[in-house]
């Protein structure tokens, strides 16, 4: 799908969102809002390092619903990811973790999440366990083993801080007006974000490979009848979804500087949102991407909201991403899933 045939399917909700944020602009001006030291470059970054992780489950997550299995153990795959790059990148330093560390953490915790994925894979798709079941299994094991393994090598749920990875940055592209500060005086896992879905945009809709995805959850038996192991798509499709939502809790880890094992997790809902994001995108990567970053930004707010001075409180600031998904799950309710989707396929060969 091209990005006019995407504007074109999807013109009511462009449509809207562009009325939102006006309507949005406009209020600010009627209230006599700071609007403008609400918006500033600073909140654009701290936004993009927000939707980071989002936007790489997200994209991970409509892979495997393309492919016509729902992988809704993104949430716990996040959790997983965090806290092996936090328990790797502490073992890794010997305690005195550098940036160095912190990369070979995250390519640690994708290696684990690559493990976890073939297995979650076999569950689902070799012996069809019920997809809703063994992902919220998977979210629930995840909910028990961070804050254990945060007990095993810290004596404590919250592990003390480590290292972030945003301290690495790209000096002569960072001094270029606007955008240097926004994309290259900021995490480098945000371009890399920004990288991966164009490219995952791109393979889906112009590779045989990604038509195969998208075969196989809107018509596998025809794709069977192609002589492609459906299977075998779905496979790679899961597998891909779980290495993807590991790397989004293993950079969520590397950019806040320390694992929190208490209530839901550093990840804090983030997986489901994620989910919410390629469903807002309407199974587009970079759809998705763009949804991630409202996202990010609504969860960003409050620290914007208290350097303005405006008091609101934090209980109801922190429930603003939340009230987003709500509003986008009401808006986009039509959304069209794959015809296949959450049902097995045998070959009948």
């Amino acid at each position: 799908m091209s990005f006019a045939e995407y504007a074109k399917r999807n013109s009511l909700g462009i449509a809207g969102i562009a009325v939102l944020v006006a309507g949005a602009a406009i209020a600010a001006v009627a209230m006599d809002l700071p609007f403008w030291e609400i918006v500033t470059i600073g909140f654009v970054e701290r936004s993009l390092q927000a939707a980071t992780p989002i936007a790489l489950t997200a994209i991970g997550g409509l892979y495997a619903e393309k492919s016509g299995v729902f992988n809704i153990g993104v949430e716990g795959f996040m959790i997983f990811g965090a806290a092996t790059a936090a328990t790797m990148m502490w073992i890794i330093s010997g305690g005195s973790p550098g940036q160095s560390d912190v990369w070979l953490a995250i390519l640690a915790s994708v290696l684990v999440s690559l493990v976890l994925a073939v297995l979650f894979a076999v569950l689902l798709i070799r012996y069809e366990a019920d997809q809703i079941v063994a992902g919220l299994a998977l979210w629930f094991i995840g909910l028990g083993f961070g804050p254990f393994m945060a007990v095993l090598v810290w004596e404590s749920r919250n592990s003390p801080s480590l290292e972030s990875i945003n301290d690495l940055t790209v000096p002569v592209l960072a001094d270029i007006p606007v955008l240097g500060p926004i994309f290259f005086d900021t995490s480098p896992l945000v371009m890399v974000t920004a990288v991966l879905a164009v490219a995952a945009w791109k393979f889906l809709n112009d590779t045989k490979y990604g038509y195969w995805i998208q075969a196989a959850g809107e018509n596998p038996e025809a794709l069977d009848t192609a002589g492609i192991d459906v299977t075998r798509v779905r496979y790679a499709a899961v597998i891909f979804s779980g290495v993807m939502a590991g790397l989004g809790g293993a950079v969520l880890l590397a950019q806040a500087g320390s694992f929190t094992g208490t209530g839901e997790t550093m990840v804090g809902g983030r997986g489901w949102i994620g989910i919410v994001a390629y469903l807002f995108g309407n199974y587009n990567p970079i759809g998705a991407a763009v949804a991630a970053l409202v996202f990010g930004g609504l969860d960003m707010l409050q620290i914007q909201l208290q350097t303005v001075g405006i008091n609101v409180p934090n209980r109801l600031v922190n429930l603003f991403p939340y009230a987003g998904v709500i509003l986008v799950l009401t808006v986009w309710g039509s959304t069209q899933t794959p015809s296949a989707v959450g049902e097995p396929y045998e070959s009948e060969e």
